[in-house]
């Protein structure tokens, strides 16, 4: 009986464990895994958006940065973990 009693009381934290599991830790560990498929699949002549809103066309991927065309003639140097979304693929030369 004591037993019983002891997991009456621990249910509630149970629970909760598992409503955090399926609402905040899974959604959050798929998330970071497209996010991270995302960046692996850059490739130059992708359009992008950063995290700073700036729109651009990638020109280089290098290890740990990426250049952006934003205008013509102008080019700026973003680390790869600033970019936020890709719009399209390559563009039409």
């Amino acid at each position: 009986m004591d037993m019983m009693e002891q997991l009456n009381a621990f249910w509630p934290i149970i629970l909760m464990v598992v409503i955090f599991y399926f609402m905040l830790w899974r959604p959050q560990k798929k998330q970071q895994k497209r996010r991270q498929e995302m960046l692996e699949s850059l490739k130059a002549g992708t359009k992008v958006i950063t995290m700073g809103g700036i729109y651009g066309t990638i020109v280089s991927l290098h290890d740990d940065h990426a250049v952006l065309r934003i205008a013509e003639k102008t080019e700026i140097k973003v680390t790869r973990q600033a970019i936020n979304q890709v719009l399209g693929k390559k563009e039409e030369a």
